[in-house]
């Protein structure tokens, strides 16, 4: 995938995702937006925030938007602080674990595609892990993994599939049934290497 987010982007969205999170933290209160920034941070994308703990290597917070509903340097900042302060998962971050043990992840997704099959044992071979994020969707239920989470664990698509329709509250198999909606997208993904550290593009799969 053509990457249109430079490092030096990725950085800048970074350390704005940080400052989202500590200043609500200390303040209550949601940053505004920076002026005079780049076109591209205007338009309008999905984006997911994830925290993970540094030491224990455990994920700490993880929310965003799948669709391109807000501007993304908004959608950055939205996604921080509840990914900090409002996944149902986790309690809530404190100051001083953002500020010792959390390592930021920023993921900027393209717009989600639906898979198009006539039989859903067709859709398979149509996920490539290592580039393509999963959306299944049924009827009220929506479940969504990132592309990284495929190849953290190891995953084929089939078992990729069958974790995102888990993640929605189906049965494992509700992708192969008749009705569930399958969408993939793509994400370019920057990544703390430790508390408030070095940023650099997470590679997925080797270009």
């Amino acid at each position: 995938m053509p990457n249109e987010f430079s490092l030096e982007d990725g950085r800048f969205l970074v350390k704005l995702a940080r400052r989202a999170i500590g200043e609500f933290l200390r303040t209550s209160e949601r940053i505004s937006p920076p002026a005079g920034i780049n076109e591209k941070f205007l338009s309008r994308r999905g984006v997911f925030t994830t925290l993970t703990d540094h030491e224990s290597g455990e994920l700490r917070g993880c929310i965003g938007f799948p669709f391109p509903t807000n501007r993304l340097i908004e959608a950055v900042i939205d996604s921080a602080i509840e990914a900090a302060t409002s996944d149902p998962r986790f309690p809530p971050v404190t100051l001083e674990e953002l500020e010792r043990r959390i390592v930021l992840e920023l993921s900027i997704l393209t717009d989600p595609e639906p898979i198009r099959f006539k039989d859903p044992r067709e859709c398979p071979p149509m996920i490539e892990i290592g580039e393509d994020g999963l959306i299944v969707e049924r009827g009220w239920a929506k479940g969504l993994l990132l592309p990284q989470v495929a190849v953290e664990w190891g995953w084929d698509p089939e078992e990729f599939l069958s974790n995102c329709c888990i993640k929605a509250g189906l049965p494992p198999d509700a992708w192969l049934m008749e009705g569930t909606k399958i969408y993939k997208f793509k994400a370019t993904i920057f990544s703390e290497r430790s508390p408030n550290g070095e940023v650099f593009e997470k590679r997925l799969k080797s270009e």
